[in-house]
């Protein structure tokens, strides 16, 4: 484990005006690896959506985005408060099942951006670098956080939550409902004393990226320009500067408000290794050797008959359902140069078994480029993709739990993709933060800096 520190800070949020703020349902929008075209099409339509900071259209995106920006700030649709402050986040909302509301607990501010061998903020899974440029270029280009990636340190003892709750007595704003059918909350914190409290507290812990892998390592990306920059004109560096620092939202990773949705795979294609197609009765064929498969009455079933039982899952394939339960012999087939952690996992199970033994996908690599699989959280959809003749199978599966998330950070690995689904997301244009040098060297530097 590191031995280094996180270094947390507060920010001077932007945000709508006070005026705006009563709508505020009218300008967030989904984050930008989330929203659908046509949640897009609609968010357009609307001038004053944050829609059009966050994935910005045109011949040069990031340059209408600045436009954009400063054609707001001049107008005074966004506004900057005047004192620094840790901002309090809390989202309410239902899952099937239980009648029960749960009101995931968190706050927003500023982290440095640390490196990943640094081990301050560890990952769980790989980006794709053309998302990685995509957002290094919006930020390099606007110096504005549009929305807060998704953090977890892990406190036991619960020593910051009586603060947040005192700060929720007096909300800023909040929306009525968001897209997920989340009710999204803000409040501040601007009291020193409190704030050294909240920084101490992260100093001394590790932060795993629950979301946001990808607007993470581009702020890291516009971090390295900015050092290089410095070393080349010989400029020197303190650490305080703003663009050394990201929007993070952070969340214990002991609350039991934190849940993970599984999300299932759709084989769009069955390859046979020779170019063409398998087969249903070939495709089970392939899988015997490896499983023990149980055939089931009704598909909806399927995810109560997995619950809670290790490499267990569901395939929907032809209209037939079917319970898979890997060989316990099986397992030590896999070899893939990776942590204990990683191959007990039930995902590296099904990828290894399935997508590799039975369909030729070799390696993890090949198959997070291949186009034949789609990543559905959806069991009806799944089914009725397959029922349409969309996708070739279904393959059903339990949730990651948070135990083992941790488990993999801590072993210096990641996941297989699209691993995990942090419910509910973050919204973007909720808060927003500036990283641009004019932001440095204010009157509260003194009270709140390193």
């Amino acid at each position: 484990m590191s031995t280094t520190i996180n270094d947390l800070r507060p920010l001077r949020g932007w945000r709508y005006a006070p005026e705006l703020t009563a709508g505020i349902d009218t300008y967030v929008s989904p984050l930008f690896d989330v929203v659908s075209a046509r949640q897009r099409a609609a968010l357009y339509r609307n001038p004053l959506n944050s829609i059009h900071l966050t994935v910005p259209v045109g011949d040069d995106p990031a340059g209408a985005a600045l436009g954009t920006l400063q054609a707001w700030q001049a107008e005074g649709v966004l506004r900057q408060d005047e004192l620094p402050g840790i901002y309090v986040y809390y989202q309410y909302f239902r899952l099937p099942g239980p009648a029960r509301e749960y009101c995931r607990k968190g706050f927003m501010a500023h982290l440095k951006a640390a490196d990943w061998d640094e081990e301050k903020v560890l990952r769980h899974e790989n980006t794709l670098p053309a998302s990685v440029s995509d957002r290094a270029a919006l930020l390099a280009r606007t110096q504005f956080q549009t929305s807060a990636t998704h953090g977890l340190y892990r406190d036991e003892d619960f020593c910051l939550e009586p603060y947040l709750d005192a700060a929720m007595q007096a909300p800023l704003y909040e929306t009525e409902e968001d897209y997920q059918g989340a009710r999204d909350v803000l409040a501040v914190i601007q009291d020193a004393a409190v704030i050294a409290r909240f920084r101490a507290v992260l100093a001394a812990r590790q932060v795993i990226l629950a979301d946001g892998h990808h607007r993470y390592e581009g702020s890291l990306a516009y971090r390295r320009t900015r050092l290089a920059q410095a070393a080349a004109d010989g400029t020197p560096v303190s650490g305080d500067e703003p663009w050394q620092f990201h929007l993070m939202y952070l969340t214990n990773a002991a609350a039991d408000d934190l849940r993970i949705l599984p999300t299932h795979r759709l084989l769009l294609e069955l390859p046979d290794g020779a170019g063409g197609q398998l087969p249903d009765a070939a495709f089970l064929a392939r899988l015997e050797p490896y499983f023990t498969l149980l055939p089931v009455a009704e598909a909806g079933a399927l995810p109560e008959l997995i619950a809670g039982k290790q490499w267990a899952f569901g395939l929907y394939l032809g209209g037939e359902s079917y319970k898979l339960r890997l060989r316990p012999e099986a397992h030590a087939l896999l070899d893939w140069d990776t942590t204990e952690a990683v191959k007990n996992l039930d995902l590296t199970v099904l990828h290894y078994f399935v997508l590799e033994r039975a369909l030729g996908l070799a390696g993890p690599d090949a198959q997070r480029a291949w186009p034949g699989v789609a990543y559905v959280r959806s069991l009806p959809e799944c089914l009725q993709r397959v029922d349409r003749g969309e996708a070739r199978a279904a393959l059903i599966v339990n949730e990651v739990s948070m135990a083992e998330v941790e488990a993999v950070c801590h072993s210096g690995a990641v996941m297989p993709a699209k691993s995990t689904f942090f419910y509910p997301k973050t919204i973007a244009g909720f808060l927003f933060s500036s990283i641009a040098d004019e932001e440095g060297g204010n009157v509260f530097d003194g009270v709140f800096g390193g």
